[in-house]
């Protein structure tokens, strides 16, 4: 009975409430695939044997990151792979590194920024058999991803001087908080909390605010509330139950988003999924690429195989998500084989291969 209501309470989490409509479950589907960098091959490599195991019908069409940048871009990532999400409309990223400070756009920018990928979605809930600190997490982090701090307009005003413009839009904000609403209200969410410092940052975060609240009075069913980033920060330190849905501009996004996979085990466990306007989805790990350990098989899978999970919900592929999803989660709960940052010996292709002795 407890597995059951896990994993009806999972499946909400990791479902996205606009699947994109298919006839049915035996038609092939072609989904862009980046196995990115470090141990992304490795751990791409889980996926598509667990999909083969359990007979999905999805046909991968792969694109690689290059070695040079492409102008079109601005980045290690060719048009031609972007053109490939495009047209296939889903698609799932491994780890992608960026060199730092060597004056071309960030591989994951790049990706938000040409594919309008509007809203990251992190589900962070407690693994069952897998003991953190904290039980019974059940979070949903809506972060927007295309401005705030990362909109990449920086300068140097005069020497020793610089400035980094913090865009914030009224567009981008009612499409977020339009998405985070509309996720609670479709998951059966009760509250939505918006984050924010418009206390110092009056203009910015208040015109956020401002249209988190317009969106708040078309779902009077759904408790709305607004939380200052640094109370926030406590408060899910304390107690993360005291949260449900919650929404916030870029930064926070990617700091409140990292703490909350913290309480429950680290981003090795977390899924992730991006939502584009007109129904693109790309499901992503979002934990580092892990140069260390790459190609030594000791990487965990976990995190892509349970986006992988994501994207098949948002397919309306419910039946196949249903059966990796278990497999994977019984996996981990048996604690027979589990890899190293879980506290096991086991190696990827044994972990790998547990799972889909489970399907």
């Amino acid at each position: 009975m407890a597995t059951q209501l896990l994993r009806r309470r999972v499946t909400q989490i990791l479902s996205h409430g606009s699947p994109r409509p298919f006839s049915s479950a035996t038609d092939t589907i072609r989904a862009t695939l980046f196995p990115g960098d470090g141990i992304g091959p490795e751990i791409a490599e889980s996926v598509k044997q667990v999909f083969r195991t359990a007979e999905v019908p999805i046909e991968w069409e792969e694109h690689y990151v290059g070695d040079q940048v492409d102008p079109r871009t601005q980045s290690f990532l060719t048009w031609e792979s972007l053109e490939s999400v495009r047209r296939n409309r889903v698609g799932l990223k491994g780890p992608m590194a960026t060199p730092i400070g060597k004056g071309h756009r960030s591989l994951n920018l790049t990706l938000r920024k040409e594919l309008n990928l509007y809203a990251n979605v992190r589900p962070c809930y407690s693994l069952p058999g897998y003991k953190t600190r904290y039980d019974d997490v059940n979070l949903i982090t809506i972060r927007e991803n295309t401005e705030g701090e990362y909109s990449g307009l920086e300068h140097q005003v005069v020497r020793g001087v610089v400035e980094s413009l913090k865009i914030i839009t009224r567009q981008a904000s009612l499409r977020v908080a339009e998405y985070a609403f509309h996720y609670a209200k479709t998951h059966g969410r009760e509250r939505v909390s918006a984050i924010h410092k418009a206390n110092i940052m009056q203009k910015t975060d208040g015109l956020f605010l401002k249209c988190c609240r317009e969106v708040a009075e078309k779902y009077p069913e759904i408790t709305y509330e607004e939380v200052v980033i640094d109370n926030c920060c406590m408060m899910l330190v304390k107690n993360p139950a005291l949260f449900d849905v919650l929404v916030m501009p870029n930064l926070y996004g990617d700091i409140i988003s990292d703490l909350c996979a913290g309480l429950i085990g680290g981003l090795g466990l977390t899924p992730s999924c991006n939502i584009g306007e007109g129904g693109i989805a790309l499901a992503e790990a979002v934990h580092g690429s892990a140069p260390d350990i790459a190609g030594k098989n000791m990487a965990n899978p976990t995190a892509l195989l349970l986006s992988s999970v994501s994207m098949l919900r948002h397919l309306n592929l419910h039946d196949k998500a249903d059966r990796i999803q278990d497999a994977i989660l019984n996996t981990i709960a048996e604690g027979k084989y589990r890899t190293a940052d879980l506290g096991g010996t086991s190696t990827t292709t044994d972990f790998t291969k547990a799972i889909c002795d489970h399907l």
